[in-house]
């Protein structure tokens, strides 16, 4: 069997279909800013290129109630600005493009599951990682993150994950989906809730019934910076996620604790994106042969989302 390939992006025009309006932060110009990045690191054409559709409804359903796709499509079909909340702009493309970012995510999945690459980044949008069972929030539509867990154990039999999520805002809908699991363990590092959107994840929510001690969450300060971070992924988080002997590693890549960025209060740099990036790697080597899934949420300065995010990717693809 030939060696795989060390990293795959999923990437389509389509996904610039998503028309959020004008002045939203959600935009297309974000997939462009991170293109004109891979491109000016040299990245862009040593990735190896997976081919995708749209996710479907028994993919979807995983995570999802059929009620709410159903009224998705609905709004979409109609011309309705958003779903939900304002927040959740939508354009009649919108169903469809969350649905390719999806199954966009699930072939990386599935990528990686087979062996054919050992880690892939997907440069989707919408994002997903606040969209719930039954509920669209904060710019998000469907959950590829969680989708993509659920297909690994649904179709690949894996029975140990881990989801890392490094927004700056709680993955909420994420830790929905699982916190009553004991087979997929979440952890989210981001800005205090207390000063900040969806006004969850604090210490104290660890898991339900089942899964309670699953789920991690770790609220910085407004203002922590690269080194707190880090400091706080070693202290409080990278030992658990060894211990949990994770078969697959999948990252929530959030770039909007970026000190620039215009929605939250973080300090991070690139150098610090790149070196929690290599934080991940190292447990993925160490647990799971080096297989990780990194799927972008939020971001919106596009000069520090397109930097970290070549920052990231470069070391996904080091051999």
């Amino acid at each position: 069997m030939p060696e795989p390939m060390t990293a795959a992006l999923i990437h389509s025009p389509r996904f610039l279909d998503h028309d959020t309006g004008p002045g939203h932060p959600e935009r297309a110009a974000r997939l462009r800013a991170i293109e004109r990045a891979l491109h000016e690191h040299g990245l862009a054409d040593g990735l190896t290129r997976l081919d995708f559709a749209p996710a479907d409804d028994a993919a979807i359903t995983r995570i999802h109630a059929r009620g709410y796709i159903n009224r998705l499509t609905e709004a979409c079909h109609l011309g309705r600005p958003y779903i939900d909340s304002p927040d959740s702009a939508i354009g009649p493309a919108s169903e469809q493009v969350a649905r390719l970012a999806a199954g966009g995510t699930l072939a990386a999945a599935d990528a990686i599951a087979a062996g054919r690459v050992h880690r892939a980044f997907c440069a989707v949008r919408p994002p997903g990682h606040h969209a719930e069972a039954n509920l669209s929030m904060g710019f998000c539509l469907y959950n590829n993150i969680a989708l993509a867990a659920a297909h690994l154990i649904a179709a690949h039999g894996l029975e140990r994950l881990a989801i890392v999520d490094f927004d700056v805002h709680h993955g909420n809908g994420t830790q929905h989906s699982f916190e009553a699991r004991r087979d997929v363990l979440f952890v989210s590092i981001h800005q205090d809730p207390n000063t900040l959107f969806p006004g969850t994840g604090f210490a104290h929510e660890s898991g339900k019934g089942a899964g309670e001690g699953y789920t991690i969450n770790v609220p910085l300060p407004p203002g922590s910076d690269d080194d707190d971070y880090l400091d706080a992924w070693r202290e409080r988080v990278r030992d658990r996620l060894i211990a949990h002997r994770p078969q697959g590693l999948l990252v929530s890549a959030g770039f909007d604790a970026a000190a620039s960025d215009p929605l939250a209060n973080m300090a991070m740099t690139a150098d610090g994106f790149e070196r929690l990036t290599r934080e991940l790697r190292d447990v993925a080597e160490r647990c799971c042969a080096g297989r990780m899934l990194s799927v972008l949420e939020g971001g919106y300065d596009l000069a520090a989302l397109g930097e970290g995010v070549a920052r990231h990717v470069g070391v996904l693809a080091e051999d």
